[in-house]
Formats: structure tokens, C-alpha cells, sequence
């Protein structure tokens, strides 16, 4: 009787194994699950359990590392995907310098001077020292002038040092607008200085 039921169990066994459109865990178990029961019943030696355990916990630990894997190339791709984003927007080389213009301007892409902190870790990253900022926002100069300059930044520097023109470089590439001014100009500029963001209006 005993040789019966367990003919008919491997019988089951068998056809719960072969299953290809199963994933490998589901029939895993449900495997493991019924070796138990033919354990239960006496009708096969305990390491019988014991190999299909084994095999179900590396399955297991199998999809765990596959899921894990996927979920880092997902992260991979997406990383890449937002890179190639910004991409579109660098420009690589910086807009021919006029050796005459008192201005330089540059005013594609668009800008808020919440951005100002990613301009800041350039220049120190690159000079090891602060960005030399002179003004942030409006100042009691601007105010003076009549200059809405409440979205814009002045950098101290000339815009033919080796420092300015990588600064613009940078802002060029990362489609931040800039005005440069080589010299003074009554009424719009007291001195040479890099003016990050779009141009300023009158009050």
C-alpha cells in the first residue's frame, strides 16, 4: 500500500516540477511542501526534506539577488537618462571674446539666484577658494543706479583672467546667462565684474 501511495505522490511530485511557466520559487515550494508531507507519512528519509529546503532558500536568495540587480541597472539607466538630459544643454566651448567689447553677454538658458551654491562649488572645487562675490541680490549701488538686480550676482572678477573666463566658460556650459564688463560704465557698471543672470531692468 505504502509502495502505491508513494508511486502515486512521486507521480505528483514529478508533473508539479516541470511546469515552465512557473516561476522557480512557486514550484520550489510547492515542491518542499509536499516532500514534507511524504515525510510526515514515513514514506521518504528526512534528507529528502532537507535537499529541497537547501534548494528553496537558494532560489530564493537567487530572485532576491536578480531583483536587487534590476533595481540597480534601473537606477543606472535612470541616472544616465537625466545625464544625457543635461547634456543637451553644455555648450563646449565658450563664445568667442570680442578683444575690443567693453560687454560680453551670454543669455541662453535661464536662471535663479537659488542656483548661485552649484556656481559656488565650481569655483572653489577649481581655485580651491570662494567665489568672490560682491553683490547678491539688490544692493544700495543698484538702488542708486536704478537697477532691478534682485535675480543676479556680481563676481569681482575681470573677465579676461584666467578665473573669469573660466567662470564664464562654466556658466556658458551650464546654460546660465551672464553680462561681462571690461571696464566702468556710467550708469550700468563701476568696474570690471562678471553679472551672473539675465540683464537688469530699471526701477
Amino acid at each position: 500500500m505504502k509502495k502505491v501511495l508513494l508511486t502515486a505522490a512521486l507521480v505528483i511530485f514529478a508533473s508539479t516540477g516541470v511546469s515552465a511557466q512557473e516561476p522557480e520559487v512557486e514550484k520550489l515550494t510547492k515542491n518542499t511542501e509536499l516532500l514534507r508531507q511524504l515525510y510526515s507519512e514515513g514514506l521518504i528519509a528526512r534528507i529528502e526534506v532537507d535537499k529541497a529546503e537547501q534548494e528553496l532558500v537558494a532560489a530564493k536568495a537567487r530572485v532576491a539577488e536578480e531583483a536587487r540587480l534590476a533595481d540597480l541597472k534601473a537606477e543606472e539607466l535612470k541616472k544616465a537618462e537625466e545625464a544625457a538630459k543635461v547634456k543637451t544643454f553644455v555648450k563646449p566651448t565658450l563664445m568667442p571674446l570680442s578683444k575690443t567689447a567693453t560687454v560680453l553677454r551670454s543669455t541662453a538658458g535661464s536662471w535663479s539666484i537659488a542656483g548661485l551654491s552649484s556656481v559656488q562649488q565650481f569655483f572653489s572645487k577649481t581655485f580651491g577658494k570662494p567665489l568672490p562675490t560682491s553683490t547678491i541680490g539688490q544692493s544700495a549701488t543698484h538702488n542708486r543706479m536704478r537697477w532691478n538686480h534682485t535675480n543676479a550676482v556680481d563676481v569681482g572678477l575681470h573677465p579676461d583672467s584666467p578665473e573669469g573666463r573660466a567662470l564664464m566658460a562654466y556658466l556658458q556650459s551650464q546654460g546660465i546667462p551672464f553680462l561681462a564688463f571690461r571696464g566702468a560704465i556710467p550708469g550700468v557698471s563701476t568696474g570690471p565684474h562678471i553679472h551672473i543672470g539675465n540683464p537688469s531692468h530699471r526701477l
